[in-house]
């Protein structure tokens, strides 16, 4: 492969390892990746899906279910995100600085799984400490909501991370980033499922009946998740970066946080983006209050319902990448799904108790319009970071701030009004109140919130979006610079840019021994592998005079990026978790 050694500098392993077209010891490699390590790759962040999905979901009413009151549930939703805001900024800085991506990725699933299973299965503490009083339980649960989203946090950005640690080849990233992805579809649809199931085989007539549903929930999500992480460390080899510690000056450059400050499009992105993921979070966690207490619709609904927001949201985000962004097509498709979700506010608001099927006609209009503007609210992101890719780290990482910290005040204040217990009063019989399991109560600040709030934030988002000024040449040449993972929300799906095409180097983001740079050139790597005792890496016409396999890899490479592929679909179509929006091929903070 136009590789010469010096003996005895680079050991047979790493030989071997660059022979058989491998992930290399000594960094990331410009080579095609082989399917098993991008399958291996995708593995990793399934324990963080399925955990994320039911959390999300489920703990607001698995809480007030057992008993806790919504101020009390809404203090530990609120204590999670608020660890979740700052560890994933402090755990993005040490990672940047330290390295040792696989290392942070074990310790973070080993958290997420305890707290995890100490939160669903039951409060710990309390047993602990053999106390039962409800601060006590509030205590513990907020404690184990705030390990669990450190532990999240290191895996999510560990993970992330890894992609141009692993390789320098497009193709490959894009690759990864699909993978990663398509099992993101698959565990949020997966923990569905089996929620689906629990809710069916084993329903709930009273306080210990919800106890242990959610705790199959959460075991089955931990086992399957666990099965995935240790497919993913043994599957995936970290390469050692350490011979990228010297770059250009130029390279190391960083824009002051200032510079974004004294920007009027940051406040008008950052304000977008935030009234955003309000709309799709707050509505997340309220829906499943709604269709049970307000509806009285069957348990099962509350992962067929959000199981159909999801798949909806994913097959709209597939259809906007074919779309070739201006800031008349931005604004309109913004438009268009802040008009959703105000007409299914609208229709949340005025529903009848009795009419159970319009339900599903609104999922599928979330669905479409949490991708509509999910989509065009980070694509807005990459048109306010354009070429300036060396600032990018803190408009994501305070965005994400940002979002995670509003969403939780947001579910704290809503519930905070909503004093009444979900153990309430529904009948009255002879005089005395009787208590039903599960409760119905028809004060509905639930039904209020969830009509007013998504949709009054997808309205005022739509607001800001008019005043908004984008020019076209930003949005194209953010198209061509930025990741794969944000470009892909800009440019065409099946459709690869010449630049893109022409090298696998000038476009690249590359992690220094945990450090972040921009791309080093090819004289520089020359450089470092003398270092190494590589004395020539050869040019691509060597490589295809020393060897006619050569000139096949290369065939092989380019038919990859030109060919219409089910990974690149789903590596482009996804909407995020919530306050994900930190690009895989970036450095995370600067």
């Amino acid at each position: 492969m136009g590789l010469r050694v010096n003996s005895g500098e680079v050991d047979e392993a790493q030989l071997r390892s660059a022979m058989a077209n491998e992930v290399p010891e000594l960094g990331p490699s410009s080579e095609p990746l082989p399917r098993k390590a991008i399958v291996c790759y995708g593995t990793g962040h399934m324990l963080n899906d399925l955990t994320a999905a039911c959390w999300f979901t489920y703990l607001l009413i698995f809480l007030t279910d057992i008993g806790l009151s919504p101020r009390e549930a809404a203090t530990v939703m609120l204590s999670g995100q608020i660890a979740d805001a700052i560890a994933t900024v402090v755990v993005g800085q040490m990672i940047d600085t330290f390295g040792h991506f696989k290392i942070w990725h074990a310790g973070g699933s080993l958290l997420v799984a305890v707290s995890f299973s100490s939160v669903f299965g039951g409060c710990m503490a309390c047993a602990l400490l053999g106390n039962n009083y409800a601060v006590a339980h509030t205590i513990g649960y907020s404690a184990f909501a705030a390990i669990f989203n450190v532990g999240w946090a290191a895996t999510q950005v560990s993970h992330m991370s890894l992609v141009n640690c692993i390789t320098s080849n497009q193709s490959s990233q894009v690759s990864l980033n699909s993978c990663r992805n398509a099992f993101t579809m698959a565990a949020n649809l997966g923990l569905y499922v089996i929620a689906y199931l629990v809710f069916r085989i084993l329903p709930s007539k009273q306080v210990c009946d919800v106890e242990t549903q959610f705790k199959w929930i959460a075991g089955s999500a931990i086992a399957v998740g666990i099965c995935f992480v240790v497919v993913f460390q043994i599957g995936v080899k970290e390469p050692s970066l350490s011979h990228h510690k010297e770059g250009s000056q130029e390279c190391n450059s960083r824009t002051s946080f200032k510079v974004w400050f004294g920007k009027l499009l940051y406040y008008q992105v950052a304000a977008v983006y935030m009234l955003t993921r309000l709309t799709t979070n707050v509505s997340q966690a309220l829906l499943p209050f709604y269709l049970i207490d307000d509806l009285l619709m069957e348990e099962s609904s509350k992962a067929v319902v959000p199981a159909l927001i999801y798949a909806c949201s994913f097959l709209a985000s597939i259809v906007l990448q074919e779309l070739r962004w201006t800031s008349f097509q931005l604004k309109s498709v913004f438009t268009m799904g802040a008009a959703l979700w105000v007409l299914s506010g609208a229709t949340f608001l005025l529903l009848p108790q009795s009419l159970h099927g319009p339900v599903y006609v609104l999922a599928v209009l979330i669905g479409v319009g949490n991708a509509f503007m999910l989509v065009t609210a980070t694509s807005m992101e990459g048109v306010l970071v354009s070429t300036n890719l060396s600032g990018c780290g803190f408009v994501y990482g305070s965005l994400s701030f940002l979002d995670k910290f509003a969403c939780g005040i947001a579910l704290y204040l809503i519930e905070g009004m909503n004093v009444q217990t979900r153990f309430c009063p529904t009948a009255n019989v002879m005089g005395q109140s009787l208590l039903s399991f599960p409760p119905i109560c028809h004060y509905s600040l639930i039904r209020v919130a969830l009509a007013l709030v998504p949709s009054g934030c997808a309205f005022l988002a739509w607001i800001i979006t008019t005043t908004m000024k984008f020019d076209d040449s930003t949005l194209e040449n953010s198209r061509t610079t930025l990741d794969d993972s944000l470009a892909s929300l800009q440019t065409p799906l099946l459709h690869a840019t010449p630049a893109a095409e022409e090298s696998d180097v000038t476009h690249m983001k590359r992690l220094q021994g945990g450090n972040s740079s921009t791309p080093c050139s090819i004289r520089e790597r020359r450089k470092s592998a003398d270092s190494h005792g590589i004395t020539d890496l050869g040019s691509p016409g060597d490589d295809l005079v020393d060897s006619g396999i050569e000139s096949k890899e290369v065939t092989s490479r380019m038919q990859d990026e030109e060919a219409p592929s089910v990974w690149k679909m789903l590596g482009h179509a996804m909407v995020g978790r919530w306050g994900s929006i930190r690009p895989a091929q970036l450095p995370f903070l600067q």
